[in-house]
């Protein structure tokens, strides 16, 4: 056991990494505009094997 994921979303910048196999995601930001980021939200599908976690830009929705 141990810890797989660490979602935060302060800083509102969308991103993914992996670090000594723990995933760190930041979904950005879903709300108006802010700081000129594009508008964002995260998605994470959850397999017995894997995480995979994916942004989607809004911006053009």
């Amino acid at each position: 056991m141990g810890i797989d994921a660490v979602v935060s979303g302060h800083s509102h910048v969308p991103k993914i990494d992996t670090t000594d196999g723990v995933l760190y995601l930041n979904p950005g930001s879903a709300g108006r505009r802010r700081f000129g980021l594009p508008i964002t939200l995260a998605t994470i599908d959850v397999t017995p094997d894997n995480l995979r976690p994916e942004i989607h830009d809004l911006s053009d929705v």
